[in-house]
């Protein structure tokens, strides 16, 4: 379906004649003003399954315009592969019914020769047209085969696999976890209200939504771009540490080159498509195929394994569906740290698999959400049932219960993976963590390695992110504090993330001179830092430095002295420290550090959120 939609400062419908049989019978002239103009042109393959998407557009775009009536206008002239009328006709009553439970509808006649008078408003939102898609076009192989899928969940503990039901009639396993386990089980993904990290992304002037882009690409202010750099650069310098070859890869690729097009068709994704020279192609959903394509032309021997390829994506895409997208849990546009483990044989992968479970660890604790998060695993079943004797060890290191899927038949191209998914403020899990063994790509993509014997060999590829993308990051961070708010809690970041670590505070005008000579030199330090010197009430200043969660808060009075400063530390009150011992005790909290992004003089800076 083609839809054209006008916020329009005015529309009158005028039917004429009849041009079709199946032409509506009661016709009237529609005069409104101020209302969403949505034109659609119904196309061949269409069916009901393209109504939820199209309302689920309209409801979006009308709460950014604010507007309350709808005039559904068919146009079959937006396409040149339009469906029978009858059934054209069809789908725009069942859409107008649709419609009607949440807005004031009035429907142009359906089969007449019309005239029409509109007057657009011209801003940006005024004029959009979208496209949509059935079913069959977006499902691929992959997602059809898991459907079909024969699986069975287990909690796995203590060496054994306990059938859900009876787990949970036993009161066992954490409250999280048993959300998890409702989650995976009866795969309720929508959101009845709006998950509460939206709000604070918005409240700290960290992330917004961006209305002049696509659905699901957001805009980053400089506090919420310090904290996506931050972490970009702490999950990148662990990969490379961890001996990580970090590398970059195109954005786009081509829709007929063979090895894309079977990993394509067997992926659960749906592309963004690109016209170049007459030519197809997709934006990437992962940085899979530039790295395979960059192994598949490499000389790799044994020595070289295993051999690791990383790429912070920014970004990466995938066109999900209006309804599926929730703030920074769901986007169309993400930065994904993706790397990928060439290795030799099963028994390299599975020691690659269990050092890698142990960095997912590594990293949720430095950015304090691993208590938040719960484990799953995927395994086929043979490939369990051989290796029950490692996945206890893997259990040992996870230390509480999972959740494990077992399924009868590879559907995918990996064998065993596990997902650290984190819990939010409405009991929804999110996966952070991944890593997942693929026993097919390298045969795909004719990635080959010389083994001992001077043979060429398709190795094992481990896929994985230890941190997942890098906005759910975020999300899962802003859904904590939300929690930490809802029990009455004060909201607390590791320092190391704040995107100001320090603020100091003058006690009056007149003590601006002396903050700024005690914080002379600082900005050669490792600490972020700045200076409240608007002309506004302490209280006011000390509300609000509050309110951006500032791990540090000094104010600045008669007493105070490089010496001596009065210091309150959220979440641990009051300390009396040296302006040294403060620098200091930040410093060595931090995991990484970036400058400061903006003017540490408040005053300098914009209010970016201004419209809300």
């Amino acid at each position: 379906m083609r839809v054209l939609l006008i916020h329009s400062d005015f529309i009158e419908v005028i039917p004429k004649e009849k041009a079709l049989k199946e032409a509506d019978e009661k016709v009237e002239k529609i005069k409104e003003e101020e209302a969403l103009v949505v034109f659609t042109a119904v196309e061949e393959g269409d069916g009901e399954e393209v109504l939820k998407d199209v309302e689920n557009e309209v409801i979006e775009l009308s709460k950014k315009l604010n507007v309350r009536r709808i005039v559904l206008y068919p146009y079959v002239h937006l396409t040149n592969t339009p469906s029978s009328p009858k059934k054209a006709k069809e789908l725009l009553q069942k859409l107008e019914e649709r419609l009607r439970k949440s807005f004031e509808v009035k429907r142009a006649a359906f089969g007449w020769y019309k005239a029409f008078n509109l007057k657009a408003k011209g801003h940006p939102l005024s004029e959009l047209s979208r496209v949509f898609k059935g079913e069959q076009e977006s499902i691929s192989k992959s997602l059809k085969a898991e459907e079909k899928l024969k699986s069975k969940f287990f909690v796995f503990w203590k060496g054994e696999l306990r059938e859900v039901e009876e787990f949970l009639k036993e009161g066992k396993g954490s409250e999280s976890l048993r959300k998890l386990i409702s989650y995976e089980t009866k795969k309720v993904r929508s959101y009845e209200k709006e998950p509460p990290h939206i709000k604070l992304m918005r409240e700290l002037e960290w992330v917004d939504y961006e209305e002049g882009s696509d659905s699901g690409n957001f805009r980053f202010y400089p506090k919420g771009r310090m904290v996506k750099k931050l972490l970009e650069r702490f999950i990148t310098e662990m990969c490379i540490d961890y001996g990580a070859f970090e590398v970059e890869t195109p954005l786009m690729y081509d829709f007929e080159h063979p090895a894309l097009e079977k990993y394509l068709n067997r992926f659960p994704a749906r592309q963004y498509i690109v016209l170049s020279d007459k030519k197809k192609f997709f934006l990437r959903f992962a940085a899979c195929f530039g790295q395979f394509l960059m192994a598949k032309d490499s000389v790799i021997t044994y020595k070289n394994l295993p051999l690791k390829l990383y790429e912070l994506t920014r970004y990466s895409f995938r066109r999900e569906q209006s309804g599926e997208l929730a703030g920074l849990k769901r986007l169309r546009a993400f930065t994904m740290p993706d790397m990928h483990t060439i290795v030799k044989d099963e028994e390299m992968a599975k020691e690659e698999f269990k050092n890698q479970l142990r960095k997912s660890i590594e990293f949720l604790k430095a950015v304090d959400l691993l208590e938040s998060c719960e484990v799953a695993f995927r395994a086929q079943k043979d490939f369990f049932e051989k290796n029950k004797e490692w996945y206890n060890e893997l259990l040992e290191i996870v230390g509480k219960p999972i959740l494990i899927e077992i399924f009868e038949e590879r559907y995918a191209y990996f064998i065993t993976k596990f997902e650290f998914n984190f819990i939010d403020f409405h009991g929804k899990a999110s996966a952070l963590s991944t890593v997942q063994i693929d026993v097919e790509n390298s045969k795909t993509y004719g990635i080959d390695f010389i083994d001992e014997k001077g043979e060429k060999r398709k190795p094992l590829i481990l896929h994985a992110s230890f941190s997942g993308s890098i906005e759910r990051v975020i999300y899962a961070l802003l859904e904590k504090q939300a929690i930490r708010i809802a029990k009455g809690e004060k909201a607390i970041l590791p320092s190391w993330l704040a995107p100001i670590q320090i603020r100091f505070i003058p006690l009056s005008p007149n003590h601006l001179e002396k903050t700024l000579e005690i914080t002379k030199g600082l900005e050669k330090r490792r600490v972020r830092f700045d200076i409240d010197d608007r002309e506004e009430s302490l209280s006011k200043k000390v509300r609000r430095a509050q309110k951006e969660w500032i791990p540090y808060i000094v104010v600045i009075g008669d007493k105070e002295s490089k010496e001596s400063l009065s210091v309150d530390v959220r979440g641990e009150g009051r300390k009396n420290l040296s302006l040294e011992e403060l620098i200091e005790e930040v410093e060595n909290k931090n995991i990484v550090f970036e400058k400061l992004n903006m003017p540490s003089l408040i005053s300098k800076r914009p209010v970016f959120r201004s419209r809300l």
